[in-house]
């Protein structure tokens, strides 16, 4: 019962994790490392930012239910 029940939080978490990492605003990615415009500075605000939060959360907490997961099994 208690592995079912952590097996099944960490999908949730990994597919809430998931859509919080693809919700975020993409940035110039490797187009700054080749002379891109990626000389531009800019602050994360509102949504943005909360999502940026939340995803750390959400990796936090599914690799401490990871861990807890391989120490209780």
């Amino acid at each position: 019962m208690r592995q079912t029940i952590i097996s099944i939080s960490l999908i949730i978490i990994s597919i809430l994790l998931v859509a919080s990492i693809l919700l975020q605003q993409r940035s110039s990615g490797l187009g700054a490392a080749f002379g891109g415009e990626g000389n531009v500075f800019r602050t994360k605000r509102g949504l943005e930012k909360m999502l940026f939060y939340v995803s750390i959360a959400l990796s936090c907490l599914f690799f401490g239910i990871a861990i807890l997961n391989i120490v209780l099994h």
